[in-house]
């Protein structure tokens, strides 16, 4: 299950059953005659069914919904009004649910500020209308509550930002991987489109990896590979991105990156790793294919390929070698 359709689940069950909450509420004080609370009670079950009909209509964009704030938002603006202007028995123990609600659909930040800011009032009543002992008995009630809810939803945040961490990086090299790849590509040539500025990517592939591990065993070319990730890293600017396609390939996505500043940047590649004294291997060099986005590179495929033959053509010319590989242009 995706990330989207849980939080799809978790909304919608966390409204209906606030709704059902709220209907039970309703027609116990329409039975004991407390009509105000009644109504108060179906007015907020509305915005909880509004909030399941939202659910459903935005369900392929849960990670960026507002209208679930603007909807929490009412119902703790109503329940705070009623509880100022009402005198209903109870009405303050009403805070306990919305406060869980609250953390369940919104992000962490906006869910605790919302919460707080009901909770605050809530104990300037409660003091106000409770002996202090009542008083202090509820008020540490709701922020226990409050605390529990929000440890368990920052919890459930780390966990799921590990798990996505695990999944697009490689945990061999601490780079990203292949998976996220093409994700982060296509959104750098649709922002690339948008803007108009130049786009620029580097396959390189590390020289006579086969060799390599058969002399010095596969453990001495990840270490290799760990190695050189390290160094990538020291050397590319800030805002470029790097992933490892394999043990021995690896991929560079150069924003704001014209064909001079790629070859240059190519260049300085080659040379520092050739350069460099690596552990257990010693000297390593690298075949490097490069390419610079033409207008009519308007998907991930078309710039992988040609990267990735420009660095074959590298390779087949001789190790430790730089290719560039134009794109593309489509006239206007």
């Amino acid at each position: 299950m995706t990330e989207t359709r849980l939080r799809t689940w978790t909304h919608g069950t966390g409204y209906v059953l606030a709704t059902l909450f709220i209907l039970a509420l309703a027609m116990q004080n329409l039975r004991y005659g407390f009509y105000e609370l009644f109504y108060l009670a179906t007015g907020m079950a509305t915005l909880t069914l509004a909030g399941v009909a939202y659910t459903a209509v935005c369900r392929r964009h849960q990670l960026s919904a507002p209208g679930h704030l603007i909807i929490l938002s009412g119902l703790n603006s109503g329940l705070l009004a009623a509880m100022l202007t009402l005198d209903g028995p109870g009405i303050t123990h009403w805070a306990m649910p919305l406060l869980i609600l609250n953390l369940l659909i919104l992000p962490l930040r906006q869910g605790m500020a919302l919460s707080f800011l009901l909770l605050v009032p809530t104990a300037g009543v409660v003091l106000f209308q409770q002996p202090t002992t009542d008083a202090i008995i509820a008020i540490t009630g709701l922020a226990i509550l409050l605390a529990a809810a929000s440890l368990y939803i920052w919890h459930y945040d780390h966990m799921a930002q590990s798990a996505e961490d695990l999944a697009i990086t490689d945990p061999v090299t601490g780079a990203h991987n292949a998976r996220f790849l093409d994700e982060t590509l296509q959104k750098e040539i649709s922002r690339a489109i948008a803007t108009g500025h130049q786009l620029s990517v580097i396959d390189l592939s590390i020289d006579y990896a086969d060799e390599a591990a058969d002399l010095h065993g596969k453990a001495g070319v990840q270490t290799l590979f760990r190695d050189m990730t390290e160094h990538l890293f020291d050397v590319i600017r800030a805002g470029d991105t790097l992933y490892t396609l394999n043990d021995s390939e690896f991929f560079l996505i150069l924003p704001y990156t014209p064909e001079e500043g790629v070859r240059v940047i190519a260049e300085r590649i080659r040379r520092t790793i050739a350069e460099h004294q690596w552990a257990v291997v010693g000297k390593a060099t690298v075949s490097i294919g490069c390419t610079t986005r033409g207008s009519g590179d308007t998907r991930t495929d078309s710039l992988r390929k040609r990267a990735h033959a420009a660095m074959e053509e590298a390779r087949r010319r001789g190790a430790d070698s730089v290719w560039f590989s134009a794109g593309e242009t489509i006239a206007a």
